[in-house]
């Protein structure tokens, strides 16, 4: 008998489904709590405002996290997961170096201009708890930590590829793109300037302009043709 034909003991199975339900209710507080978070602020998140979108009693939302600080920082968690896979790992198709990173812009910004109506968890996130010591603050500055690093990986490639100068500075790229999108909320969200999804996509051009590596020309100018004549 193979071990996918054992018999699972009545008690078992039953304790399995109950876990994977418990699991499904998790997951299913956790999206709206994503969804009221960027809203309100994870600030503004709490068992109570929870418990009233999903429908639950306090105690059974309670249940699942323990507290308002675990809460918020589950939140944190689902908003990086949900970032990543909607702007670097798709963009791991791409062909490695330039390519890859401008992939990673594009998916960037395309959830960016999304984000202009419904708001940023890690940039209002930034705001409330830039001067907050705690769990909550080392989850949202870890989450864009590791982001930061996968964007440097990414113009490291770039710079090994040949597609950017060889003494470009990463961080000094990454620090560019960044305020590129910092600026596209500020603009777009708080001032509503009208064309700031395209000035962002203009000044990453300019910065890929000025941080690519300059082909040689091989072709022989008239002049150098004409002396070799």
């Amino acid at each position: 008998m193979s071990v996918t034909e054992l018999p699972v003991k009545p008690g078992r199975a039953r304790g399995g489904r109950a876990l994977q339900k418990g699991q499904q209710t998790k997951a299913a507080i956790v999206d709206a709590a994503l969804g009221l978070a960027t809203q309100i602020g994870l600030e503004g998140l709490s068992i109570g405002a929870l418990a009233e979108v999903a429908g639950m009693s306090k105690s059974g939302v309670f249940a699942h996290f323990g507290s308002r600080e675990e809460l918020q920082i589950s939140v944190v968690r689902e908003y990086h997961t949900r970032f990543e896979q909607e702007v670097f790992y798709p963009a791991l198709g791409s062909e490695r170096g330039l390519p890859r990173l401008r992939a990673i812009f594009a998916n960037w910004m395309q959830r960016t201009s999304v984000e202009i109506d419904s708001g940023c968890i890690y940039i209002s996130g930034a705001v409330e708890f830039d001067d907050r010591p705690g769990p909550v603050r080392e989850a949202l500055a870890g989450s864009v930590r590791t982001w930061h690093a996968a964007m440097r990986r990414t113009i490291t490639i770039a710079k090994d590829e040949g597609h950017l100068r060889a003494d470009v500075d990463e961080d000094q790229m990454l620090f560019e793109i960044h305020g590129l999108i910092l600026a596209l909320h500020y603009e777009a969200r708080f001032l509503q300037t009208p064309g700031s999804i395209a000035r962002a996509n203009t000044g990453f051009e300019h910065i890929v302009q000025r941080y690519g590596a300059v082909i040689p020309d091989t072709q022989p100018t008239p002049a150098a043709h004409a002396a070799k004549e």
